[in-house]
């Protein structure tokens, strides 16, 4: 798909000229209030891993995942494709609020490309206003010494926008390589079914781009309408998340209360902050201090039911095939409390909305960063929710087991 190259002044004229009609409409969303293992080889391929047990769970009815992309609300901003792209590379800082619900926001697509390449992940870009957004905005407060309200302003825009002057949208073209797959249409929520898979692949190129470059799926829809993501040399729109932290992690805390885990090297500094899925009331994660045993990426999943949970008519033990759709996705980080860890999902759009069978669950980029920063030995405080302090630049500093003081408060 071509896409102009006009300046955004010039799109929004023509732009405007042609959809008068929707002002109204913008105008209104635009005043609406915001809602706000233990044994796998370091950094391998292929090494089984399996969750903590849980107690047994009546049988699931079988299901199957389609090929079409998961459901989600159309967004209906008003702002046709190129408007909304070129808007979104000039956006400005506003006090205006924004748009609530299902409704892509130019300011909200680059404010979050430009919290991910901070290191302070807001899960997946798509343009729309969240909790996973407010607490980025959190995270990214406290890298910088900014009083902590995860509420963006001038003064943090502009730290934002000093990290990078690159385009939060750019063009990519699909190669033969990105459609050459192996895929998986259909990806069948029986595990028993799962088993018999050759790998748990990607199901299609559009899921592939769409962790790539950290996209909701509908969302890299919604920039390339009538696309035809199988046709090597075809161009798009992608957002432009940036380069991979780099500065190695020497500690991690597992908030349980915020639902994030926040990565800090050795001089007590936060380096990296990402949305998480921590346990569930039924299944607990860990709790106190542990550490990184393990690392796998890749890794082969084995279902124990008799460990583990039950899953569907499931009784025997399974290996399930490695892929980024496995159970727990593309990394498995195991700690030193047997079957526990930090590790991907196939469903990036549901991290910190859905519970976990004891496990910290990251997207799948996400616990891939995190594994290159990590090695054997790192320590994880899994703090719960009654410990953790409030969100003020008055607290008590944040500590994680025996490690120093953390000079940034929570």
């Amino acid at each position: 798909m071509a896409h102009t190259s006009l300046k955004a002044a010039t799109v929004l004229a023509l732009a405007l000229a042609a959809t008068a009609a929707q002002a109204t409409e913008r105008d209104a969303i635009a005043g609406m209030i915001a809602q706000n293992s233990a044994s796998e080889p370091p950094l391998t391929a292929h090494a089984p891993v399996a969750e903590p047990s849980a107690p047994t769970v009546p049988p699931a009815p079988r299901a199957s995942r389609p090929a079409a992309p998961r459901s989600a609300a159309t967004p209906i901003d008003g702002y046709p494709v190129d408007l909304l792209i070129a808007l979104a590379n000039d956006a400005v800082f506003t006090s205006d609020p924004y748009p609530r619900g299902q409704h892509s926001d130019p300011r909200m697509i680059k404010l979050q490309v430009l919290l991910d390449r901070a290191h302070a992940s807001p899960g997946v870009i798509d343009g729309i206003n969240g909790g996973n957004v407010a607490k980025a905005i959190a995270a990214f407060e406290m890298m910088v010494g900014h009083p902590i309200d995860g509420v963006m302003d001038a003064e943090l825009w502009a730290k934002l926008e000093a990290t990078s002057a690159e385009p939060v949208l750019v063009p990519y073209v699909i190669t033969d390589k990105d459609i050459a797959g192996p895929f998986v249409p259909v990806m069948p929520d029986d595990y028993a079914e799962q088993a018999l898979l050759p790998g748990s692949f990607y199901r299609d190129p559009v899921e592939m781009l769409a962790e790539r470059f950290h996209m909701d799926e509908n969302f890299l829809r919604r920039l390339n309408p009538d696309v035809d993501f199988f046709a090597a040399g075809t161009e798009i729109m992608v957002a432009n998340p940036g380069r991979k932290q780099t500065v190695k992690v020497a500690s991690i805390v597992a908030d349980k209360g915020r639902k994030q885990l926040f990565g800090f090297d050795a001089s007590g500094k936060i380096v990296v902050a990402y949305p998480a899925t921590i346990g569930s009331a039924d299944l607990p994660s860990p709790t106190g201090i542990h550490a990184v045993k393990a690392i796998a990426i890749n890794p082969e999943y084995w279902y124990r039911p008799k460990v583990n949970f039950q899953q569907g008519n499931n009784t025997k033990a399974l290996r399930l095939p490695p892929g980024p759709n496995a159970p727990v996705g593309a990394v498995w980080i195991g700690l030193d409390k047997p079957t526990y860890g930090l590790h991907g999902t196939p469903e990036p759009s549901r991290i910190d909305k859905t519970n976990s069978h004891g496990c910290v669950r990251l997207t799948n980029w996400d616990a891939d960063e995190l594994a290159h920063l990590v090695a054997p030995g790192v320590v994880v405080d899994f703090r719960e929710p009654e410990m953790a302090p409030a969100q003020t630049a008055e607290t008590e500093p944040l500590t994680t087991g025996s490690a120093p003081a953390r000079t940034v408060p929570y």
